[in-house]
């Protein structure tokens, strides 16, 4: 699974022969915080000890958890907002339309998505200020995160800031990508 997810190609080797399939695709995946499913919820349920928690998490390899993009808590909702008249959040034709643009600024400024610029090429297409390199790094060490995990920063930080039409990479992108992270930090354990 590692391999396909870097490379965008799965090598399947069978009887002295190998043989290369396209596989660019996007991995969405959900797992419970914790075995029985209540971990941080505000019902208070979860009665999982720290080490069992832990334990949990990790069955979910790091190399694995390193090429995952976005790490997202979605917390449970509460009844209110379930109702028909609760208030929307942005439409789907909306999202579709800002995706698109910023696909579009991508595709001009380096002939592909930010999700497939390789190492060599962040420098050129992700750069930061000083104060924004600094908090990426500091952010590194604290989190104690992978080169891996650091491309990974930079490339949804760069992405961030083309959705919000923002030629530079600000403060707020670096910080909010940092933020999808969560269980870089052991998903607030």
């Amino acid at each position: 699974m590692r391999e396909p997810i870097e490379s965008g190609v799965a090598v399947v080797s069978r009887a002295a022969r190998t043989e290369r399939f396209p596989a660019r695709f996007q991995l969405v995946a959900a797992m419970n915080p914790c075995p029985c499913g209540w971990a941080g919820d505000r019902s208070g349920r979860c009665l999982c000890t720290e080490e069992v928690i832990r334990r949990y998490r990790g069955r979910v390899s790091g190399p694995l958890m390193d090429r995952i993009d976005l790490h997202v808590e979605v917390p449970r909702l509460d009844p209110r907002e379930l109702r028909d008249d609760a208030p929307l959040g942005e439409d789907s034709a909306s999202v579709r339309a800002r995706v698109v643009a910023a696909r579009e600024v991508q595709l001009l400024r380096s002939g592909k998505a930010n999700a497939q610029l390789l190492p060599f090429e962040l420098s050129e297409h992700c750069r930061l200020s000083p104060e924004d390199q600094q908090l990426l790094e500091d952010a590194v060490e604290r989190l104690q995160l992978s080169a891996r995990s650091m491309h990974r920063i930079l490339r949804v930080a760069r992405t961030l800031a083309d959705l919000g039409h923002a030629e530079e990479i600000k403060t707020a992108h670096v910080a909010e990508a940092i933020g999808y992270r969560q269980l870089d930090r052991g998903g607030g354990v």
